[in-house]
């Protein structure tokens, strides 16, 4: 019972992968899409609903994130057409999430992932990006979502830093 919270993370991670093999925005696409969005939320709620938290369980899901997140990057760069300025928006959030995880890395020799609530809000708008651009248009939703993951980056980053132990449930630079 215990592993369940696991089970669903790797399912998402499967769906993650899946999303490469179908034809982007397309009926299959959307199902593996949501697949990914409602395993997201349901394996932290089941682990903390059924006790079962570890260590392994934050960092598999922040790895799943980071899978589905880099996934969801490839197919929408290319098929969208996104404006050159937020690609290299993209570029600077991306390198200041590889030195946030660098300097967690080096710091507690163990991969620094955290679930702040900047980080479950970023996920939440990029979740629904797909949903939100043809509503608002492309740039304007780009940069909301660039906007939310550069706060959330330098957050990440900024705590990294500072600490002095590793709390990957920290829910802002404001709390310990």
């Amino acid at each position: 019972m215990k592993r369940i919270p696991n089970c669903i993370t790797l399912i998402r991670i499967f769906a993650s992968v899946s999303l490469l093999l179908v034809e982007p925005f397309s009926i299959p696409f959307f199902f593996f899409y949501v697949i990914c969005g409602i395993s997201d939320v349901l394996d932290g709620y089941i682990a903390r609903r059924m006790d079962a938290c570890s260590k392994f369980g934050q960092v598999f899901d922040s790895i799943s994130d980071l899978i589905f997140i880099s996934i969801v990057l490839f197919i929408f760069i290319p098929v969208i057409n996104l404006p050159l300025w937020s690609i290299y928006w993209i570029a600077a959030i991306a390198a200041v999430r590889l030195i946030s995880i660098i300097t967690g890395f080096v710091k507690y020799q163990r991969l620094a992932f955290l679930h702040t609530y900047a980080n479950k809000a970023t996920g939440i708008v990029l979740f629904f990006f797909p949903f939100l651009f043809p509503v608002f248009g492309k740039e304007i939703t780009v940069s909301i979502v660039c906007c939310m993951a550069s706060i959330s980056a330098a957050e990440e980053l900024l705590i990294n830093l500072i600490s002095k132990t590793l709390s990957r449930d920290r829910s802002s630079i404001f709390n310990k």
